[in-house]
C-alpha cells in the first residue's frame, strides 16, 4: 500500500509541476487519436496531456484521470457530497479529493472548463479485463449555460464482446463505463471514488482504526483511467431516400400446408393488413378453410419452404437471406381440413408438421433507418462482418445514456455511442445489432446487413446466435414509451420470423462465459429476453424489463401466431 502511495506522490507532483501546460490544445497541435494499428500504445494515468482528433463526422477528446495531494482539492473536483470550483486559469487540472494515509488522495478526478464542445462522457481504463470498483460521477456545463448536477457513470461490462472472441482479447480494446448524453457542452469535471474509501465526521480516509491508522485499504483502480468527451460531428448530407430508410415490407409470401401463398401481412392490431386479399382458395378467417371446390382427401399439399428472404413487388429490392444452412424442405402429406373441421392443438401434430407450421409464420418489415440515414462514419469501424449462423434469442437493452435527448437528436446519439464504441472502447463497429428511440423509430445498428445474422458486441456470454436490441435510455426508474415498446414488437416479430422463432417460445444457448453462467452452460431462455436473464445486471431497467411479456405477445400476433 505504501509503495503505491509512494508511486501516487510521485505522480501528483509530476501532475502539478505540468498543469500550467495541461490546457486545451487546438487543432494546430492536438494529438491525433489512437489508431487501430497493434502496436499503438493508450494513454495512460501518467500524463496530464490530453488527446484528441478531430473530424468532420465527430471527435474524442481524452482527459487523464489523475491523484493529486489533498491540497489540490481547492484548485478542482470536490470530494463527492460537495460542489467544486473551476480551475482559476480555466484550462484542465487533475485533482484528488480523499486523504489517505499522508496526505496522498485516493479518489481520481479532472475537472477542464475550456474544451472543444461535446455531447458524450464516458470513462475508459487500459484493460477490458479489469473492474473499477468505485464510484465514477461527471457534471458538465452546457455551452453558454450552467453547471450540471452530478450524475453517475454505470459500468459498461456486460455490455460488449464475449471473453474469448478477437474483439475483446485485441489491441484496441478497453474497458470502460456506460456512455452518458449530456447534449452540447464545453466544460466538464469528474471524479472516480474507489471501494473501501469512507467519510466520517468530516475527515476523509480509507477507513481509520481507533488509534487513527489506516484500518482497510481502497480498491485499487485500474491504470489507464481517462475520461472521454466524445463530439458526433455534424449530420452528413442526408442519402437519397431509397438509401436512408428501409420502407416497411408486407410479410414475405411463404406456402401454407394448405398450398397456397399466404402474405402474412397485419395491421398493428393483428388482423388482416388494409388491403390485404386472403390467400386463392380460402375462405374465411380460418387459414385451414377451402373455397368452393375443396382439395381432394389424400392429395398432397406440396412442400413447405422458408420465408423467401426476397419482398414482393417489382421494385423491391433484394434482401440478402441470413448465412444460416438452409434446412431440408418438410412434406407433409396430411389431407386439408373441410371448414367445420377441428384442427387438432399443435401438440398433438407430428414432429414435421409442427416444424413445417412453424415456417409459415412470418410478419411485415418495419421502416428501419439505415446507418446512411443515421449519418455512420464507415471509414471508422473494421472492415468484414463477422455472422453467427442464426438468431434464437433476441436480448432487449437499455443504453443508460440518459433520457434527456429530443427525437430529433437520436440520429446525433447513436453518432456518439458508435465513436465511444469504436474509438473509446476498441471494438470493431456498434455493439448493438438495431436501436430504438422514445419515438418508436426503429435504426439499423452494426453493419452487416439487418436480415443477417450478424454477431453483435451487446450481451457478454451470449452475443453468438444472438442479437441485440436497445432502446435510447434509462429505464431503471422511468416508464419506456408505448411507441418504443411497440417499435420493439414489430423488429423482433419481423427479424425472428426469417429465422423461424416463436416470439413466446423458448430456446438455449451455450454460455461463452460471464458473472451469471460459466462458460459452457446450456441456458434455457426466453426467445425475447431481457439482457439481465443472461447476465447479473440491471439491464434493460426494470421498467422496461417490466414490459417483455407484452412485447412478446404483440409480436407473436404480428406473426399470425
Amino acid at each position: 500500500m505504501r509503495a503505491y502511495l509512494a508511486s501516487s506522490i510521485g505522480v501528483a507532483c509530476t501532475a502539478a509541476l505540468a498543469l500550467p501546460l495541461a490546457v486545451y490544445p487546438g487543432p494546430a497541435h492536438a494529438r491525433a487519436e489512437r489508431t487501430a494499428a497493434p502496436s499503438s500504445s493508450p494513454s495512460t494515468s501518467s500524463s496530464p496531456s490530453t488527446s484528441s482528433s478531430f473530424s468532420s463526422s465527430g471527435s474524442t477528446q481524452s482527459l487523464p484521470l489523475l491523484p493529486l495531494s489533498a491540497d489540490g482539492l481547492d484548485r478542482g473536483v470536490a470530494a463527492p457530497g460537495g460542489d467544486a470550483p473551476v480551475p482559476a486559469d480555466g484550462g484542465i487540472s487533475a485533482v484528488g479529493g480523499v486523504s489517505v494515509d499522508g496526505g496522498v488522495s485516493a479518489d481520481r478526478g479532472v475537472a477542464a472548463s475550456r474544451v472543444r464542445p461535446f455531447s458524450l462522457v464516458g470513462v475508459v481504463w487500459d484493460q477490458p479485463s479489469a473492474d473499477l470498483r468505485g464510484r465514477v460521477q461527471v457534471r458538465t456545463r452546457a455551452v453558454g449555460g450552467e453547471w450540471s448536477p452530478w450524475r453517475e457513470l454505470l459500468p459498461y461490462g456486460d455490455d460488449g464482446p464475449d471473453p474469448d472472441s478477437p474483439e475483446l482479447r485485441g489491441a484496441r480494446a478497453h474497458g470502460g463505463t456506460a456512455p452518458l448524453w449530456v447534449g452540447d457542452s464545453d466544460g466538464v469535471q469528474a471524479r472516480v471514488r474507489p471501494e473501501g474509501v469512507a467519510v466520517a465526521d468530516g475527515v476523509a480516509g480509507a477507513g481509520a482504526d481507533a488509534g487513527g491508522g489506516v484500518a482497510a485499504r481502497s480498491a485499487v483502480l485500474p491504470s489507464g483511467l481517462r475520461l472521454e468527451l466524445v463530439d458526433p460531428g455534424e449530420a452528413p448530407a442526408p442519402p437519397p431516400p431509397d438509401q436512408a430508410v428501409l420502407r416497411a415490407l408486407p410479410a414475405h409470401p411463404v406456402p401454407t400446408p394448405g398450398g397456397a401463398a399466404k402474405t402474412g401481412a397485419v395491421s398493428a392490431s393483428g388482423g388482416a393488413a388494409p388491403g390485404a386479399r386472403p390467400s386463392p382458395g380460402s375462405v374465411g378467417k380460418s387459414p385451414g378453410s377451402v373455397g368452393k371446390s375443396p382439395r381432394p382427401v389424400g392429395k398432397s399439399p406440396g412442400p413447405v419452404g422458408k420465408p423467401s428472404p426476397r419482398p414482393s413487388g417489382a421494385s423491391a429490392r433484394p434482401l440478402p437471406y441470413p448465412s444460416a444452412p438452409s434446412a431440408p424442405s418438410t412434406h407433409v402429406t396430411r389431407p386439408t381440413s373441410p371448414p367445420s373441421a377441428i384442427t387438432p392443438p399443435t401438440s398433438a401434430l407430428p414432429e414435421a408438421v409442427t416444424k413445417a407450421n412453424a415456417a409459415r409464420y412470418s410478419a411485415p418489415r418495419p421502416s428501419i433507418v439505415t446507418r446512411a440515414g443515421w449519418g455512420a462514419d464507415e471509414k471508422i469501424r473494421e472492415t468484414g462482418h463477422v455472422y453467427s449462423k442464426t438468431v434464437k434469442v433476441a436480448f432487449i437493452h437499455h443504453t443508460v445514456t440518459g433520457n434527456k435527448y429530443r427525437c430529433s437528436q437520436a440520429p446525433s446519439v447513436l453518432r456518439s455511442i458508435y465513436r465511444y464504441h469504436v474509438k473509446s472502447l476498441g471494438w470493431r463497429d456498434y455493439g448493438y445489432n438495431f436501436t430504438i428511440d422514445k419515438c418508436g423509430k426503429i435504426y439499423e445498428g452494426r453493419s452487416g446487413g439487418v436480415t443477417k445474422a450478424v454477431r453483435g458486441a451487446h450481451t457478454l456470454g451470449f452475443n453468438t446466435n444472438s442479437m441485440g436490441v436497445a432502446v435510447l435510455g434509462t429505464f431503471s426508474s422511468k416508464k419506456p414509451s408505448a411507441k418504443a415498446v411497440k417499435a420493439i414488437a414489430k423488429l423482433t416479430a419481423w427479424k425472428l420470423g426469417l429465422f423461424k422463432r416463436n416470439p413466446r417460445g423458448t430456446t438455449h444457448l451455450v454460455s461463452g462465459g460471464g458473472n451469471k453462467y460459466k462458460k459452457g452452460t446450456n441456458v434455457k431462455l426466453h426467445v425475447i429476453a431481457g439482457h439481465r436473464d443472461g447476465f447479473a445486471t440491471e439491464c434493460p431497467g426494470k421498467d422496461l424489463y417490466k414490459k417483455l411479456g407484452s412485447v412478446r405477445k404483440t409480436a407473436a400476433r404480428l406473426q399470425g401466431r
